[in-house]
């Protein structure tokens, strides 16, 4: 059935909004060629966008032609503030931005092994107030928040993990609490996947299995265009995964005797020594990024080769069970290996799969789980605010 007059404006300005958000501004002209719309029509969404407070005037463009210049129309970036968060077992970054997401203020703070569970909320939430009046925001319209751990699928709470500081589902039951916002939590990696999607490695792929490299591993599944998150909200752990070449088996409460006993970064730290690869001077966490990244430069290939050996196995796993096509790996030790590693990864997932599988490396390190967050929260508040008024 064709759609109604009130349905039909509805799709045109969403539309358009969503032109405008992805290219910047536009003319009423560009508008009309890109949507394929009548002039009138565009001219009444312009008109009903503006009355709203989404769209202004924002400048003009044809200064090199002759004739009178177009009008420039553009989201209004300070119709709505977001924030993300991005939560790690010892430490917390916070950044608000705009409704373009364009960022106004940045913070990043420690947590010790040491710091209860209260003082660490209340320290994380005033961080979050701070940056918040630094960046001018009045209120924020959306919260997102990327952490470690299993998300109910059902009620999109983090659920209780072993293994996982406790201040981590306390400050996000504080946050909800004490803001005016909707705050939205997602699994670090599953950002870091959709962070990649959008804006790094994965642009041209809407199925694809990201390998997050870190401190410790996670794997984001995006299949069909979608990013999955299986019937308990685990898909993906695959620092779980049974493989050889480790000490043992790991258990439910555990993860030592998986995968994450071959890639996480204490792992890759052991390995590394094997090979004679020293940590740099003043290396930051994950330190496993830092040697990698000196490895590169050095031109190790010995510790690079047996470095794609380990994380091969985890990737072949993925490729045998879903067949991705390609494996982004991310987060900061991934980012550090760059093409040298990648290229060794894909050549050894050749060997152990009949399935083709491109290997890219990460294009956003670690600040893909922040840029994940802050996705998120834009999302959520395009959803409200470009909404039909009722």
């Amino acid at each position: 059935m064709p759609a109604s007059p009130s349905t039909a404006r509805v799709i045109n300005d969403r539309l358009a909004l969503e032109l405008l958000q992805q290219e910047g501004p536009l003319t009423a002209g560009q508008l009309k060629t890109m949507t394929g719309l009548s002039r009138p029509t565009v001219a009444d969404l312009v008109e009903r966008l503006q009355a709203s407070g989404l769209v202004r005037v924002v400048g003009e463009s044809g200064s090199e032609r002759r004739g009178p210049n177009a009008r420039l129309y553009g989201i209004v970036a300070d119709r709505a503030h977001l924030a993300a968060l991005d939560v790690r077992t010892r430490s917390v970054t916070v950044v608000v931005a705009d409704l373009l997401g364009t960022t106004l203020a940045e913070a990043t703070m420690p947590v010790g092994s040491d710091t209860g569970t209260e003082p660490a909320v209340e320290s994380a939430a005033a961080l979050l107030e701070r940056a918040v009046r630094e960046a001018g925001a009045e209120r924020l319209h959306s919260v997102g928040v990327g952490a470690p751990g299993l998300i109910d699928p059902a009620s999109g709470e983090l659920r209780h993990t072993s293994g996982l500081p406790a201040w981590h589902r306390s400050l996000v039951a504080v946050l909800q609490d004490r803001l005016p916002a909707r705050v939205v939590v997602e699994n670090e990696t599953n950002l870091a996947a959709v962070a990649e999607q959008r804006l790094g490695a994965a642009r041209d792929r809407d199925t694809f299995a990201f390998l997050w490299l870190g401190a410790g591993v996670g794997a984001g599944l995006v299949l069909d265009g979608k990013l999955r998150r299986g019937a308990s909200g685990g898909a993906g752990e695959i620092g779980f995964l049974p493989v050889p070449g480790t000490a043992g088996v790991p258990s439910a409460v555990d993860c030592d005797g998986g995968f994450h006993s071959l890639a996480g970064s204490a792992a890759i730290c052991a390995l590394a020594a094997q090979y004679g690869v020293g940590v740099p001077t003043g290396a930051r966490e994950p330190v496993a990024a830092a040697v990698v990244a000196s490895a590169v430069a050095d031109g190790r290939e010995d510790f690079l080769t047996a470095l794609a050996d380990r994380l091969a196995l985890g990737a072949a796993a993925v490729a045998a069970v879903l067949d991705p096509g390609c494996v982004v790996l991310g987060g900061e030790v991934g980012h550090a290996g760059g093409t040298e590693l990648a290229t060794r990864v894909e050549a050894r997932l050749a060997a152990l799969s009949p399935l083709p599988t491109e290997v890219r490396a990460g294009a956003l390190g670690g600040s893909a789980v922040l840029s994940g967050a802050l996705l998120i929260a834009r999302e959520t508040a395009q959803k409200d605010l470009f909404a039909p008024s009722a």
